[in-house]
């Protein structure tokens, strides 16, 4: 039987190829958008929304994220504060990577997907590194993102910092996901963790797994001075020059961060078609430094949004998007509203190859939508001034509903399918278990002076 919901009087942002924004209806048939209507009208359904006063647009789409940093979220870790990135991982990432079980990896999925799902986000990319629970992971993460009901991109991330082995270990997992995969909300894709902790042989085992599944690769690159250094000394090329050199770059590789990158390198990014995800956030956390983005941009390199596993808030991450390249080139008028946005909806749509899919508010696509009702109006929400609502005023206490595949998993605020007190109280008691582990890894750490 069909069900059909209706999203009637809304101020519709559309991300389509024109990027209107207008006041409209829109009728949702089974999982996709079979109608939009322009201008003062109301639409029957099963399932009607008053949609007045409020901005309607696509679901907002993460491009980069690792579920599994949730559960650093206030963990009480005495260790010695990291100076640099790269300890970071050593004393911090690392530790928390070989200390996660699946039991970790499925409480962490499911969390961390509710936290997206409620201010917005209903597609993410994430990458899962636990080299003590390598097979069958992926299986368990799926299980936790399927419970909350948004959309997924899951993937092992292949690394050799321990051994050789473990890297095509990472891979086989990846693959055996890929090929298994029977919901429609879940992908698989390839994971490589970065060109400092692998050798070429595994970053081309990896491109051949993307073009044998037409799946996308993704890999951290250039996040901080160490990834170009070991380059250089490594292999006498900076991190881009590395990979184009191997053939990794190309229209299905998502890089994250590309932080150290100089002009040679943008242009090989803009020459093969390679996306990059953005997490300004985690950057200024790691204290790493601040992509070029306007510079990506100018180039036609296609940017999107990721969380880099920090704070899953989606207008955070915008905001701060829209912020920090300000205050980088000292000039106001870099980034607008239109472009911070399109980075969360349509370029991260177009990062994972689902741009005909999502993205977009347009007949044809699939029903992914958010509501926004902000709580406080001081000024006239309108076409004109939704932009700047999303970008500079709503944060996402202000979702309102939720839509994914057609189904509304929020509504008025609340999760309509999962007792979240109950998750929260089971999360409790598995996550106090793991932050016990991980304080006896770091304190290894300590002892051994890393």
């Amino acid at each position: 039987m069909n069900k059909t919901v209706a999203i009637n009087d809304g101020i519709i942002v559309s991300m389509n190829d024109k990027r209107e924004v207008f006041k409209g209806s829109i009728l949702i048939e089974n999982n996709k958008i079979v109608q939009i209507e322009r201008g003062p009208s109301r639409l029957k359904a099963d399932e009607e929304i008053d949609a007045k006063g409020s901005i309607v647009t696509p679901g907002f789409i993460c491009s980069h994220t690792h579920l599994y940093g949730i559960l650093l979220r206030g963990a009480p870790l005495k260790l010695k504060p990291p100076s640099d990135f790269t300890q970071n991982l050593q004393r911090i990432w690392w530790p928390m990577d070989e200390t996660m079980n699946s039991d970790d990896a499925y409480i962490s999925a499911l969390t961390a997907s509710l936290e997206l799902l409620r201010s917005g986000t209903t597609t993410f990319a994430d990458t899962f590194s636990g080299p003590n629970a390598i097979t069958g992971v992926l299986d368990k993460i799926e299980k936790g993102v399927l419970e909350a009901g948004i959309r997924g991109f899951i993937s092992f991330e292949a690394t050799q910092r321990r051994n050789e082995e473990e890297g095509y270990q990472g891979l086989k997992e990846n693959e055996r996901y890929i090929k298994k995969i029977k919901n429609e909300k879940m992908n698989g894709m390839v994971s490589i963790h970065a060109s400092f902790t692998v050798h070429d042989d595994l970053l081309k085992a990896g491109k051949e797994l993307s073009d044998k599944y037409s799946v996308p690769i993704t890999i951290h690159t250039s996040e901080g001075k160490w990834d170009l250094y070991h380059n250089l000394e490594r292999y006498g090329k900076r991190t881009f020059e590395r990979l184009y050199d191997l053939r990794i770059l190309g229209n299905k590789t998502l890089v994250a961060h590309a932080v150290q990158v100089n002009e040679d390198e943008l242009n090989l990014i803009a020459n093969t078609g390679t996306s990059v995800a953005h997490n300004a956030l985690s950057n200024m956390l790691n204290a790493v430094g601040i992509a070029p983005v306007p510079e990506m941009l100018r180039l036609g390199i296609n940017v999107s949004i990721g969380n880099d596993g920090y704070v899953f808030d989606t207008f955070e991450n915008i905001r701060a998007t829209y912020l920090i390249h300000k205050v980088n080139k000292l000039d106001p008028r870099v980034m607008n509203f239109q472009q911070v946005l399109e980075m969360s909806t349509i370029n991260a749509a177009k990062s994972l190859g689902i741009q005909d899919k999502l993205g977009s508010i347009e007949e044809g696509k699939l029903a992914d939508l958010v509501i926004i009702k902000p709580s406080v109006i001081p000024t006239p929400l309108n076409e004109g001034s939704a932009y700047g609502y999303l970008v500079n005023s709503v944060n996402g206490k202000d979702v309102n509903t939720v839509i994914v595949n057609g189904e509304i998993l929020l509504k008025e605020g609340k999760f309509t399918k999962i007792d979240i007190n109950e998750i929260n109280e089971k999360a409790e008691k598995m996550v106090s278990n793991y932050w016990s582990r991980l304080m006896h890894s770091v304190e290894k750490i300590e002892i051994l002076g890393l």
